[in-house]
């Protein structure tokens, strides 16, 4: 990928990545974070980067790997300020009132589902490309996304009033 392609891919493809992973997370400055995080481990990686090996997947991996690693690392701070007594820092968001009560309908998930509904229904991605992004198998991608469904249905009915 050449330095305009890279450029034109970041530009075209930053904000939505975003929100998918503000999505996956909860966190929208975190999101904001990793995602910026991935653009530039990417950047020293672009040769390699081809828009037929899906360079928005590598993008979405690699955040969503950056998130875990930072959320076990603010557990284990959290913890050893709890020994300690000091006070626990909190981040908040600032998005819509529609997307607010998208993620807090998601966080009611497991990580996994919520990982897998997102990538499905918000990314678009086939159950194929789930499992390949995820590294699951197609049946338990399948499986997750039964279960988020199910868990989602009531939430969604309350909200179109059925």
């Amino acid at each position: 990928m050449t330095v305009e392609e890279f450029e034109e891919f970041y530009a075209h493809s930053v904000k939505h990545l975003v929100g998918q992973v503000y999505l996956m997370t909860g966190d929208l400055h975190e999101a904001q974070d990793v995602v910026q995080e991935a653009f530039v481990r990417a950047w020293t990686r672009r040769a390699r980067l081809s828009a037929d090996a899906g360079p928005e997947a590598w993008i979405r991996t690699v955040a969503w790997r950056l998130a875990v690693s930072r959320w076990r690392r603010r557990g284990r701070a959290a913890e050893a300020w709890r020994r300690h007594g000091a006070p626990e820092a909190s981040s908040a968001g600032d998005p819509g009132p529609d997307t607010a009560a998208l993620v807090g309908v998601l966080r009611t998930l497991p990580e996994r589902q919520r990982r897998v509904a997102v990538l499905f229904y918000v990314c678009d991605l086939s159950v194929e490309q789930v499992a390949a992004e995820t590294g699951i198998s197609a049946g338990t991608v399948k499986t997750h996304l039964s279960r988020a469904r199910a868990a989602l249905r009531p939430y969604f009915e309350e909200a179109h009033g059925e």
